[in-house]
């Protein structure tokens, strides 16, 4: 693929010299229980038949942090303002580290969740939207982003037939919803789809139904991934064989 110039929402950091790259990066946004995962998997299993050298960035993966990071959320005492931060610095490490790297060697990076659910995060816990935008700002524009909506009553059933127990953290219990962490789960993904729903109006990213069998949404994903890669039909059109455990459509993830 030949060199591109990739925008930054804002300024570029200063570890990132000649921002011209080869590769492509994708984002994928989701609540827990979405099935980001599971199509993540198969569509890198598509591009990696067909060619494609696919590297993978996450939340909490950094080398740096993400060990402090997980060992911090245990207490549940973390200030919103720390917790924003120590997530902020997983991301960066991530993105000078291991994605521009990645992006200049011609990979394809595919991102289970971006900043894009870091902010809405920060959002609903009342922080400044102005604050938050500056915070990101140096992070690179992807190519293309896909958010896959499911209502909050299913992420419960399909994060119960996960894990049998819902997060603290993704059930928003820091923000004192409801003593009950059914009920703030539900509260806590109807405000981040609000901030999602917001953010789509503005940074214009497809929006996929993720309630969807798991074929529909992966051919979908080809056919615009695809498109952007310059990979013809016959190949997007190639059979799709979700993995032996997904369930049709997919209950969990």
């Amino acid at each position: 693929m030949p060199l591109k110039d990739k925008p930054f929402f804002g300024r570029c950091l200063p570890e990132i010299r000649e921002p011209k790259f080869a590769g492509k990066l994708f984002a994928i946004e989701g609540a827990d229980g979405s099935g980001r995962s599971t199509q993540i998997g198969m569509l890198s299993q598509w591009l990696e038949a067909n060619g494609y050298a696919v590297r993978h960035m996450g939340l909490r993966r950094s080398n740096l942090v993400s060990e402090e990071l997980e060992e911090a959320k245990q207490g549940n005492v973390l200030t919103h303002t720390t917790l924003s931060l120590f997530y902020a610095t997983d991301f960066f490490d991530q993105l000078v580290h291991e994605i521009v790297p990645a992006l200049r060697a011609g990979l394809i990076v595919i991102a289970d969740r971006y900043i894009y659910t870091l902010m809405a995060r920060d959002l609903v816990r009342g922080a400044d939207r102005a604050w938050t935008r500056n915070l990101y700002s140096p992070a690179l524009v992807p190519d293309a982003v896909f958010y896959f909506r499911v209502g909050a009553a299913q992420l419960v059933e399909r994060n119960f037939q996960k894990n049998s127990t819902l997060d603290y953290w993704e059930s928003g219990m820091d923000l004192g919803l409801s003593r009950d962490m059914f009920s703030s789960f539900v509260k806590y993904q109807r405000l981040l789809q609000n901030e999602f729903q917001k953010m789509q109006e503005e940074y214009g990213f497809e929006i996929i139904n993720g309630n969807s069998r798991v074929e529909t949404i992966q051919r979908e994903l080809r056919k615009k991934i695809g498109g952007q890669l310059g990979i013809g039909t016959a190949v997007q059109r190639q059979e799709i064989v979700p993995p032996p455990d997904v369930g049709l459509p997919k209950q969990g993830e």
